[in-house]
């Protein structure tokens, strides 16, 4: 994260997902409770070495190893965070003193910390263990929102593929020699990597629709998800159709596997020395789009996902819950999961790294590749365009650049519109199907109040609960 971004932070304060640590010498008791309410609700940004009112007063030299250490292995302890999350730690430097920083996504299951139940409100962390409803509604919210959650009670274990069961083992074994996936039955497997859940509520419980997605048979998937489909098309010389295709119609896995034999299949490997080490620049890349062609799409959503290579170009696109609209940032960018159980079983068996590193690995090892910029445009589609020459990097983000501007100009005119009423923030992001508050309130509301646009309905007090906002046509 850059320094100015992190600045910002502090000098905002605390909220519903900014929270601040001491932890100058030691992680605080209550980090994890943090931790755990960021995951239960909407994600959010954890700074260590940070006091309560955004005094940096950084975490002691002689104590930044031990910090990392114990947050890394205490987020992989089922008795602390239970199903336990892999998060990254930054270090940081702010005004010569050492921070860390750790981006919290949101998580598609429900968290405990020591065993308990935690959910993030304006005040900080609540324990809602013990109130029935509010669990309840935490876990419903979360399979009304993640498609991955769906549960399937009549899928049976044994529609589920074997063979691919027994190279998952292998696979995370070689990335973690103690793995525990590797003493594990089938059904204990599925528990432990989330793909078979139990409603607390209608006592349902079955493989998900993400194990099925991962491990099932076509015939399965096809029962679950008519509509599932994978597109991997070339199109070189026949540009009104096609010059070869592959219909993908198999579990996530193989998929992977026939989507990379594909692009081997047709473009051209650029070996390269990484330290001294011989890399490849193609599989480097495309490694990368294809996991995240696979993993971060919403299944509900009938569009099929597209991998596309042209004579100048490689396009991916793949149907998205979106949390924004426009090009992406590499450099600065807060990753949104949109399926985390499907992404963290790719990273057990080693396909995939830390959540937000494919934009980054794509742009570093594409400057090499082809001399080009890759550009990522989020929206209801998400499209990822990988020039494969120099001279389409300009042309590319014009046409990417002028898509995403129209775009945000239609939606600034749409909620304008709506704004010649009074209106709250939670209304005009329900308006814009927007659901995460720091996004809109960085990017779009506060914006438009700079810009004279909206006007606040009680302009001497800025963070009233009872603020509203209007179009300065009214």
């Amino acid at each position: 994260m850059k320094v100015d971004k992190v600045k910002e932070f502090l000098s905002n304060g605390e909220s519903m997902t900014v929270e601040f640590k001491q932890s100058h010498k030691k992680l605080n008791k209550d980090v994890f409770e943090s931790v755990c309410a960021f995951l239960n609700r909407n994600g959010g940004h954890l700074f260590l070495g940070v006091e309560d009112k955004g005094n940096v007063i950084g975490i002691a030299s002689e104590a930044i190893d031990k910090v990392k250490k114990d947050f890394v292995t205490s987020m992989n302890n089922p008795q602390k965070i239970s199903p336990t999350f892999y998060l990254s730690v930054e270090e940081l430097e702010i005004d010569g003193k050492t921070i860390l920083y750790i981006f919290v996504p949101e998580s598609s299951q429900v968290h405990r910390c020591n065993g308990k139940i935690f959910d993030r409100n304006e005040d900080g962390d609540l324990d809602i263990t013990d109130n029935t409803n509010l669990v309840s509604g935490m876990y419903m919210r979360k399979q009304g929102t993640y498609t991955e959650n769906r549960i399937f009670p009549f899928a049976e274990i044994s529609e589920l593929k074997s063979e691919l069961l027994i190279k998952v083992r292998k696979m995370a074994a070689n990335e973690r020699a103690n793995h525990p996936w590797k003493s594990m039955n089938d059904l204990e497997l599925l528990k432990s990597a989330g793909l078979y859940l139990k409603d607390p509520q209608s006592g349902e419980e079955g493989i998900t629709l993400g194990g099925i997605l991962i491990l099932g048979s076509e015939e399965l998937i096809h029962a679950a998800l008519p509509h599932y489909r994978t597109d991997a098309i070339l199109r070189r010389v026949n540009i009104d159709r096609y010059d070869d295709r592959d219909d993908i119609r198999v579990n996530l896995i193989e998929s992977y596997e026939r989507l990379m034999q594909f692009v081997s299949k047709h473009l051209n490997d650029n070996f390269y020395l990484e330290g001294d080490r011989r890399i490849s620049l193609r599989d480097k890349i495309f490694r990368e789009v294809v996991s995240n062609l696979l993993i971060h799409r919403e299944f509900a959503n009938p569009f099929p996902a597209k991998l596309v290579i042209e004579k100048d170009r490689v396009y991916a696109e793949n149907s998205n819950k979106s949390h924004g609209n426009g090009i992406i940032d590499p450099e600065n960018f807060s990753p949104f999961p949109k399926n985390p159980t499907i992404a963290k079983f790719f990273k057990e068996i080693g396909w995939v790294d830390e959540l937000g590193s494919g934009v980054r690995n794509i742009t570093k090892y594409n400057k090499v590749y082809s001399g080009a910029i890759p550009i990522f445009i989020e929206g209801d589609v998400f499209k990822t365009i990988i020039p494969l020459i120099p001279q389409a990097t300009e042309q590319a983000t014009e046409q990417a650049t002028e898509q995403a501007t129209e775009q945000a100009d239609d939606e600034t005119k749409m909620l304008l519109e709506f704004c010649k009423v009074p209106r709250t923030r939670n209304e005009m992001q329900k308006f814009l199907n927007l659901h995460h508050r720091e996004y809109f309130r960085t990017k779009i509301l506060n914006p438009l109040i700079k810009g004279g646009l909206l006007k606040l309905t009680i302009p001497d007090k800025p963070t009233s609960p009872k603020q509203k906002y209007y179009s300065k046509k009214n």
